[in-house]
């Protein structure tokens, strides 16, 4: 099937009928929508008349014009505190976390997470906004994560991850020199403690394959381009410790070092089978610049 990026279909779209000026068109389409909101989704340019993108609240429309309104909160690089919008659509949106932001709450921490931020911020546009988690990225890895907007795609998405989800590309700052580029097969579980562990018993865990590909490296650090063929809990952390090239800060795992002050592991791209076009849509977020500093040409 042909991969491609989406390209946002309208939310709404109307001819106009009668000579009006544009705000009052609009707050006479979107009834539902309080004064404030539409004027905000003027304002952020997601209004088009005739295919050109305008923010005039006085643009005076003439019968035959055509009017959409984006789907979209606003432009894909608007800035929440923590993340990025990367995309969004009807049915997902896809952000670039940063490292330290919780994906949902924990006991500890209810509110600075990236479902909760991305929910309030949404909210804002409109008070019937809602976001599902489809999947989650750990608490000090960055990188690409997506999720849907309604619980129906949530759980097509969550049903069908592992058939739908083509590429699961990784970047890692690992301890030591690794000479050469490879792959992992073992089975991982979950003890008590919550640390997941790695056997090569088949009846012990889920099957969990990683590959590996070395980017660069010195005398005490590697940098590894990391894609899963599987997406068991914290793959790459312990397939990483498996081959003895902990990532980075990574004391769970086995890392001695931490010169980065963070985790070296960043979600690079994700690829996936959109649902509900079933066309191949891929998300990329460039790795941080701390991840290169230490190697030196």
């Amino acid at each position: 099937m042909k991969k491609r990026n989406i390209i946002n279909k309208p939310e709404a779209e109307w001819i106009v009928e009668e000579s009006t000026e544009l705000l009052e068109y609009l707050f006479e389409k979107m009834p539902a929508r309080s004064r404030k909101a539409v004027k905000g989704i003027l304002g952020r340019g997601q209004v088009s008349v005739n295919g050109r993108a305008t923010s005039q609240f006085n643009d005076m429309l003439e019968p035959g014009d055509r009017v959409e309104i984006e789907t979209r909160t606003g432009k894909h690089d608007a800035k929440i505190r923590g993340l990025k919008i990367l995309h969004e659509d009807r049915d997902i949106i896809v952000i670039d976390k940063e490292a330290g932001l919780l994906s949902i709450a924990s006991e500890k921490e209810k509110q600075m997470t990236a479902f909760r931020q991305l929910s309030d911020y949404l909210q804002t546009i409109h008070p019937k906004n809602r976001i599902f988690i489809v999947h989650r990225l750990d608490r000090d890895t960055s990188g690409v994560m997506v999720f849907a907007k309604n619980k129906q795609v949530q759980q097509k998405m969550q049903n069908d991850w592992g058939s739908i989800v083509s590429e699961r590309t990784y970047i890692a700052l690992v301890e030591g020199k690794v000479e050469q580029d490879g792959t992992v097969t073992s089975w991982l579980s979950e003890n008590k403690a919550l640390i997941m562990r790695s056997s090569q018993n088949p009846e012990k865990g889920k099957k969990a394959i990683t590959h590996y590909k070395v980017l660069k490296s010195n005398d005490n650090f590697s940098l590894l381009q990391v894609n899963l063929e599987t997406g068991r809990k914290n793959q790459v952390r312990v397939h990483m410790q498996d081959i003895g090239h902990p990532i980075v800060r990574d004391k769970k795992y086995g890392a001695q070092t931490n010169p980065i002050k963070r985790m070296g592991l960043h979600a690079q791209a994700l690829e996936f089978k959109h649902p509900a076009t079933d066309e191949y849509v891929r998300f990329e977020s460039t790795a941080p610049a701390s991840f290169s500093r230490l190697f030196k040409n």
